[in-house]
Parts: C-alpha cells; structure tokens; sequence
C-alpha cells in the first residue's frame, strides 16, 4: 500500500506492506535512526514520536495509520542549524546518561511546553510517566525540562523558514523492511 506524510517538514510517500509499526517504517525506510526501539510493547516509552503534535509509542502505531499526518522525530527538533531548547537543556542539565530514552523524553518534553509553556514539577513527571529511563532518576530530566521553558523557542514561522530537517533521497524498497 501507498501512504504519504510529512515528516520532520518534507513530504514523504513510499510503498509499504500494510503490517509495517510506524518506529520500523521511520528507522528502516526513512532511515531516521533518532528513534528507537526497546521493549516493542508500548512500556518503555523510547519510541516516542510526536504526530499531529500528540506523543505516540511508534511500536504500537501501523505506519498505515500515519497516512496523512505530521510526524516528528527527534531530528526534527533543530530548525536551521539550531538545537531546540528542550535539546539544549538535556544538555545544560545533563538529561540523559546512556541516551537510549531520551529522544523520546526529549519529544514528550517538546508537546508538553507547547501545550503548557511554564509546567511544574508535578506536570513534567506526569508528562514524562509513559517512559522509563533506567539511569537517570528522573530528577535531571526535570531539571531539563524545566530550562527548556525557561527559555525561548522559535516560532513555528521561524522554524518553517529553516526548511525540513532531512532529505529522503535514499530510502529502501519496501520489500526490504522488516515486518
């Protein structure tokens, strides 16, 4: 079957066989290896996706079932060359420790400012629940978290300007991913 979405700001159409999950079309055919893989039944959270602004474990979610929407990734956080602030404070904050969850908390944190741009502590905990992060204690993700929206972001005109984060030139036939 043929399905076609925005990702990360450019339109992506490909052939795909019906049974494909959205984390294995985004990795194995968009070759967008930002988002990962982990327990593959929706517990740990590393799998994280934004569509239509509204985080999704990509492990439970038919890439059929994106047809049409807008997907963001973690590569589609930085716009024009610019980290976004919740990647900036993982960094300032020291958010991650082996990395593995963090594209997705980094995600989950990105939909949560832009619908409650000054969160508290209890709000950014609830936020983040759905992940598991085995490394961190979760203290530093909040105090992540909590720099991002201390700090400014772009505006969506801004980071449309910047253009898509990505070129798809280079995908791999369908019958070539893993089911």
């Amino acid at each position: 079957m043929q399905i076609s979405m925005t990702v990360n700001g450019a339109e992506v159409t490909n052939v795909i066989e019906p049974r494909v999950l959205l984390v294995h079309y985004i990795r194995d055919v968009l070759r967008l290896t930002g988002t990962h893989w982990g327990c593959d039944t929706s517990n740990c959270g590393t799998c994280v996706v934004l569509m239509d602004g509204t985080p999704v474990k990509s492990c439970t979610v038919l890439a059929a079932m994106a047809d049409g929407r807008d997907i963001r990734t973690v590569e589609g956080l930085a716009a024009g060359g610019t980290l976004d602030p919740v990647q900036q404070g993982f960094m300032e904050e020291h958010g991650l420790q082996c990395g593995f969850c963090t594209p997705g908390m980094m995600l989950t944190a990105r939909a949560l400012l832009d619908k409650n741009p000054h969160p508290d502590d209890g709000e950014i905990r609830e936020a983040i629940s759905g992940q598991i992060c085995r490394c961190t204690g979760y203290a530093t993700i909040v105090r992540s978290v909590k720099w991002a929206a201390e700090h400014p972001r772009l505006s969506d005109n801004e980071q449309a300007d910047a253009g898509p984060s990505e070129e798809f030139a280079d995908t791999i036939p369908a019958e070539e991913v893993r089911s």
